[in-house]
């Protein structure tokens, strides 16, 4: 089994798992910004910090084995797949709304939450947007 196999079995499985939490989390954040309750705010809280430290390991060995597989691939297919640019751009922006999580849960571990539900249902769908076009991507690698 080549290497390269691998790497790609790797970077789609701890995609799969990074995911999972990507998906949930801003869930989390909806149900969090319309209770009013004190226990389950409290109860929110750690959910919402566990899942987001879990899935934090799955985005780096996404990125980990996304890189070998390109390393692998070689300079001259990384240089001639603009497909794969326009999925790094979108590569990008996830890592950054992972990042962006962090503030958000912040500002719910000090109470400071300002946004509505119907921000973080809207903000649930981002990652789901940008994981269609990502696959289309991938799977048809336009020649763009």
């Amino acid at each position: 089994m080549s290497a390269l196999l691998i790497y790609k079995t790797l970077h789609i499985f701890f995609m799969i798992a990074w995911f999972a939490g990507i998906f949930y989390l801003p869930r989390l954040f909806v149900y969090h910004a319309m209770s009013q309750e004190r226990a389950c705010n409290s109860m929110l809280k750690v959910m919402e910090r566990r899942l987001l430290y879990f899935v934090t390991p799955f985005a780096i060995l996404t990125a980990v084995f996304g890189v070998l597989t390109i390393v692998e691939y070689g300079r001259e297919w990384f240089k001639y797949s603009m497909w794969l640019h326009y999925k790094l751009v979108l590569v990008i922006i996830l890592y950054l709304y992972h990042a962006y999580c962090f503030k958000l849960l912040a500002d719910f571990k000090h109470d400071r939450n300002t946004k509505t539900d119907r921000f973080y249902r809207i903000f649930n769908e981002l990652p789901v947007i940008a994981l269609l076009i990502i696959v289309a991507l991938a799977v048809i690698k336009p020649s763009l």
